[in-house]
């Protein structure tokens, strides 16, 4: 009942710096009573099991979300990701790793509801059968499409109670997926002006990751760019050595628990002597 095709990368750095993020941006939404949405483009299986073949042929997790456990003076952005971990794994072992949908879903008061994106049709059935164990409160919160999340977004867009969160986190392996962020944040905007939008993006060497966030950084609404690197890139241009959160009308709170975590979490998760971060803010 997990993932086999983003369980290849379940609990890596990208995933660490993605969902600690995330579970702030979630935190500073339930500060209201007022109804949002949660929209995930890319919901994945939405919880993966680290022991699996698929999790174990890379262990990814190695180098990511196991480098924080136990960890002393931890961050309060960290420890707050963690304590979410931690709560689909109540033995105390890390064997399951929650992705964006379970994140948002453990999040969600009755007044929430969920709007997940799988254009895979075997991650969709995975992905609606993790959420059928997790009962009936789940299941009328959550509308799982399996459809392409780009042109399903539009439909979403603006959510019924006017307030919600975006999450744009394609896996890049196509290269049309930078342009068609891009776009999807474009229309995005004009339809719903003050929504919270998240755009996971990798650190790799190539032009269009490059003139996408040059691209993002061009847009005058309201964002924050935090990006963290572990390793140098490597020698034949392929590989992820880094990966980054680009977060339009971002909570306010967000800046300052990443100036904390972000020393953090390079000094905790470097591969090599280049390991480094970023943090950008405009307009908020």
């Amino acid at each position: 009942m997990f993932s086999y095709r983003h369980a290849f990368h379940a609990g890596n750095h990208a995933d660490v710096l993605k969902h600690s993020i995330f579970v702030h941006v979630l935190d500073h939404y339930n500060r209201k009573d007022a109804a949002y949405w949660v929209i995930d483009t890319h919901a994945g299986a939405g919880l993966y099991d680290l022991r699996s073949e698929w999790a174990l042929k890379n262990g990814e997790f190695a180098d990511g979300l196991d480098r924080l456990l136990g960890a002393d003076a931890m961050p309060p952005l960290i420890e707050r990701y963690l304590e979410e971990v931690e709560h689909f794994n109540p033995d105390g072992i890390a064997n399951f790793y929650p992705g964006s949908p379970w994140l948002a879903l453990r999040a969600l008061r009755p007044q929430d509801r969920l709007r997940l994106f799988e254009m895979h049709p075997s991650e969709a059935e995975v992905l609606r059968r993790n959420l059928q164990s997790q009962g009936r409160s789940a299941m009328r919160q959550t509308t799982v499409y399996e459809s392409d999340g780009f042109e399903g977004l539009k439909s979403q867009l603006p959510p019924q109670p006017r307030r919600g969160i975006v999450i744009i986190d394609p896996s890049y392996e196509d290269k049309k997926d930078y342009r068609r962020t891009l776009q999807a944040l474009d229309d995005g905007l004009k339809r719903f002006a003050t929504g919270c939008f998240i755009v996971w993006y990798p650190l790799v060497q190539r032009r269009e990751a490059h003139d996408m966030l040059r691209s993002l950084e061009r847009l005058q609404t309201p964002w924050l760019n935090a990006s963290l690197t572990v390793r140098k890139p490597a020698g034949d241009g392929f590989g992820l050595h880094g990966s980054g959160m680009f977060v339009l009308n971002p909570p306010w709170t967000l800046h300052a628990e990443l100036a904390r975590a972000l020393p953090w979490l390079r000094d905790r998760l470097k591969l090599d002597d280049r390991a480094a971060f970023t943090l950008k803010q405009q307009g908020a």
